[in-house]
């Protein structure tokens, strides 16, 4: 601690009390310096600045977001690709998806608005760890992306109801909160067990959509000729037949009791 602490340039016990979250007054420059002691990435660095607003400008902030809505030219794009997308909002919401999308992870729209949470999914779905080869690296990713959009939005009530949850259900998510852990995750690859497709490894790019800062298009995409694109061709053809089958069942005529 003193190490870093004359790295940045302050006292020990300022540096302590920065550590404590005490940032109220501190400057610009003090934030640069402990930063460069630290070493921290673009992604940490501006988490750290995140914490550090004044509380002034945060009471100001403090209004309660309004609705996220998926505009109609992302829902095109996503029906236009050949591949798994989903659409991610605030705390990991999942807005929107294709139907391999949907198909590949979970059927969210057919969950309550509530439960169509990917953070939810992961930390307190059953489901979520047979299909995550790697889960334990899946939910450390998780809660690094909870971890900055907490710095971002420190006021979220949706946000401090979705962190008690997962608190209180998964000794796991109360172990990697507690690691303070901070990244964005733009790129990479998952190893999925899907339970009709098998064995699969998809990469994935993290897409930003213009007009909201907090919403994001993922893509999963395998490695052209190889068994994970195989698998995905016949996820696909397993979507479209279920699709059609969906469309051509025929209306169920009205309970004459109700």
């Amino acid at each position: 601690m003193a190490h870093f602490a004359q790295l940045a340039g302050v006292s020990v016990d300022y540096y302590v009390r920065l550590e404590r979250g005490h940032t109220q007054g501190v400057s610009e420059t003090v934030l640069h310096a402990v930063a460069r002691a630290l070493q921290l990435d673009d992604t940490e660095r501006a988490h750290l600045f995140d914490l550090a607003q004044p509380t002034a400008a945060r009471a100001r902030n403090r209004r309660p977001p309004p609705p996220q809505r998926v505009r109609p030219a992302v829902y095109r794009a996503l029906d236009s690709l050949a591949v798994p997308a989903v659409v991610q909002g605030r705390r990991m919401d999942v807005l929107a998806a294709n139907r391999l999308g949907y198909a590949l992870i979970a059927d969210f729209q057919s969950r309550p608005h509530r439960e169509r949470n990917a953070a939810r999914f992961v930390f307190l779905d059953d489901a979520a760890r047979a299909l995550y080869t790697d889960w334990e690296r899946v939910a450390t990713d998780c809660v690094a992306t909870l971890r900055l959009y907490a710095g971002r939005h420190p006021d979220d009530p949706q946000l401090t109801e979705l962190i008690g949850e997962l608190s209180l259900h998964s000794d796991t998510f109360r172990r990697l909160w507690a690691d303070h852990d901070v990244q964005a995750h733009t790129t990479g690859s998952k190893r999925l067990h899907h339970p009709l497709v098998g064995d699969l490894t998809l990469d994935y790019v993290v897409l930003a959509i213009e007009g909201d800062p907090d919403q994001t298009l993922v893509i999963y995409t395998p490695e052209p000729e190889s068994p994970s694109a195989e698998a995905i061709d016949i996820l696909a053809s397993w979507t479209d037949t279920t699709a059609t089958e969906s469309r051509a069942a025929p209306e169920e005529s009205p309970d004459p009791a109700g």
